[in-house]
């Protein structure tokens, strides 16, 4: 029989067919090759090849926080009610202690200062009278007396010349409690003239006007008057609970503006750490926030008095970067 013999193409595909197989077929070869050769490499390295060490922090806890001064900003009212006479500061002024802010129609007071002076005066010539007829009164009645003791008087005019005296003596001290009274009077509407001005209570510098002169005005009415005292700026931060062991008066921390340890950058301490939970209202996140507790921790700047400390605002945000304690500082020996 004949061996069949196949057409020139077909033989050609049978012929390409083979050499893919072969190709594949070493391919796979030397993939386990290699495959092998990684693990042999892997096992050939030291057993005591020491893994890369796990990045550490170089602070003991970071927190937001916000620039502010102890007391926080004043806000002002006018103790009396009444209509402004005058508004003698502006927003941005720096005041002195003592310093007019605003003045109320001063009229009402000044009348009641004239009446209590005048009641004064009034009680003051009273006893005066009082006095002189005292002194006339005494004098007839010592006159008397020795009259009836050398037998010329009549005993009965003596006796009702001590009591004259007597009598005028007791209106005498009544007048004296008038006198007093009156001098309290008189204290008291200049008090009130006091009260219808508004005075700075120390150095500070004006933030928030809310007054003008003719409006009507009343310790009620709400703050007429912001001020920001002249005092150390501090920083209030809200440490995480998870900190709260970590963190103690007297460390050393870094207070950065906008996130930046770099360019704004203000060395500071830990003044006290605060015995109340509270939210973090700092927090940006709304999910944090929620969940989050803090404590307020107080730190005060170590230049309060610098140009760049003294600059920075009241409500602005921070960044608290507390440093840590190095523990492998042996204490000092003592001889």
């Amino acid at each position: 029989m004949k061996p069949l013999v196949l057409p020139s193409p077909a033989r050609a595909r049978i012929a390409v067919r083979g050499r893919s197989a072969r190709l594949a077929q070493v391919a796979r070869l030397g993939g386990l090759a290699l495959s092998a050769s990684l693990l042999l490499g892997a096992c050939s390295k030291p057993a005591d090849a020491p893994a890369p060490a796990a990045p550490t922090s170089t602070y003991a806890a970071v927190a937001r926080g916000k620039v502010d001064i102890e007391g926080g900003l004043l806000t002002l009212s006018m103790p009396r009610e009444g209509t402004l006479a005058k508004v003698a500061v502006h927003e941005g002024d720096h005041v002195k202690q003592g310093q007019l802010l605003a003045a109320l129609d001063t009229e009402p007071a000044t009348l009641a200062i004239d009446a209590a002076q005048a009641q004064l005066e009034q009680a003051q010539a009273q006893l005066k009278l009082l006095a002189v007829k005292q002194a006339a009164a005494k004098q007839r009645a010592q006159r008397l007396t020795a009259a009836v003791a050398a037998g010329a008087g009549d005993g009965q005019s003596a006796d009702d010349a001590r009591e004259a005296a007597a009598q005028i003596d007791a209106e005498q001290e009544t007048d004296r409690a008038s006198v007093s009274m009156a001098n309290q009077k008189l204290a008291e509407a200049r008090y009130e003239l006091k009260q219808r001005s508004l005075i700075a209570p120390f150095d500070a510098d004006v933030v928030e006007v809310s007054a003008q002169p003719g409006a009507t005005v009343s310790p009620s009415s709400g703050p007429l008057f912001t001020l920001l005292p002249i005092k150390p700026r501090i920083v209030r931060a809200e440490l995480n609970e998870s900190f709260i062991g970590v963190i103690q008066p007297g460390m050393h921390a870094e207070v950065s503006a906008n996130n930046d340890a770099i360019n704004n950058h203000w060395s500071a301490h830990v003044l006290r750490i605060g015995s109340v939970y509270g939210p973090a209202t700092l927090e940006n996140d709304p999910q944090v926030r929620a969940n989050s507790r803090t404590v307020e921790c107080v730190l005060a700047f170590d230049q309060p008095d610098s140009d760049q400390t003294r600059n920075l605002r009241i409500g602005q945000r921070v960044l608290v970067r507390f440093a840590p304690v190095d523990t492998t500082k042996s204490p000092a020996s003592k001889d």
